[in-house]
């Protein structure tokens, strides 16, 4: 960790249709780090990664990236949202739609400099997606696709990467290959990493810190700092227990916590 404060986010309340989403928000990322946005279906964690876009307009306190206000247009952050639909047959190949990730802003078409393509080729090859770069992209896989989506994001040379949701429609397998994927992307290109999700224990090999989001707060630190009874039960309202079970985390409380997967007819349930 650099000690730099990449990204500041500071007293952040949102309402959205008279209703707060979240409220005095704070927290920060460093250079290079990987942090984990938990929380929740629902609890405010795309909101969150919005108000960083500066696609979502907040109520109060502010947004810096490297001590600068935050504008729409800021190249330092790249993004790979939730959901993405390619049809089958859509006709661009990889390549191509990375490619985007540097000129799509432009108008017109024009000859791709040899700068470009060999940018194009280093991020394929540093999401291990170049071999299956010159097929359609609507003929790849779930997990094929969330690399493709990676590297176009990063073909910017973005020094912060939000990515939500990433791991909701892959299987264990591919999920695991993400994050590590990730991992190597933040300490080997020192890319920031905030990737939301709503299961905490396959990210806590690789997270730097965590972003817990529940009951429109935030709490944030490391996983010890902040997966603790008294913070949880502070964030919740509630009295919630943490168990530490083979190296998974357990997060355990009454019927009226949603903490993640609930199942209030057999408490307790698990903050994956």
């Amino acid at each position: 960790m650099s000690g730099t404060d990449l990204l500041k986010v500071e007293d952040v309340t949102v309402s959205i249709s008279g209703r707060v989403i979240l409220r005095d928000v704070n927290f920060r990322i460093d250079q290079g780090e990987f942090t984990g946005l938990i929380g929740s279906n629902g609890a405010g964690k795309t909101t969150l990664l919005r108000v960083i876009l500066g696609m979502q307009e907040v109520a109060s306190g502010r947004v810096t990236v490297r001590g600068q206000a935050l504008t729409r247009s800021n190249r330092s952050i790249g993004y790979v949202p939730q959901k993405v639909l390619f049809e089958a047959d859509l006709p661009i190949r990889v390549r191509d739609f990375v490619a985007l990730g540097v000129d799509g802003h432009r108008y017109g078409v024009a000859r791709r400099s040899r700068a470009t393509l060999g940018l194009v080729d280093e991020m394929l090859h540093a999401v291990e997606a170049a071999e299956f770069s010159d097929r359609r992209i609507g003929s790849l896989s779930g997990g094929e696709q969330q690399r493709v989506l990676i590297a176009h994001a990063l073909v910017s040379r973005p020094e912060l990467l939000l990515l939500d949701e990433p791991l909701a429609n892959l299987d264990p397998g591919n999920a695991q290959e993400i994050i590590q994927l990730l991992h190597s992307v933040a300490t080997g290109q020192h890319v920031a990493i905030l990737l939301s999700a709503h299961e905490m224990n396959p990210l806590l090999p690789v997270m730097d810190r965590v972003v817990y989001v529940a009951n429109a707060q935030v709490a944030s630190g490391t996983t010890d700092e902040v997966i603790r009874p008294d913070v949880l039960s502070t964030l919740y309202g509630h009295h919630v227990d943490v168990l530490r079970v083979h190296g998974r985390i357990l997060v355990v409380a009454g019927e009226n916590v949603d903490v993640g997967h609930v199942v209030p007819e057999h408490p307790p349930f698990v903050v994956e």
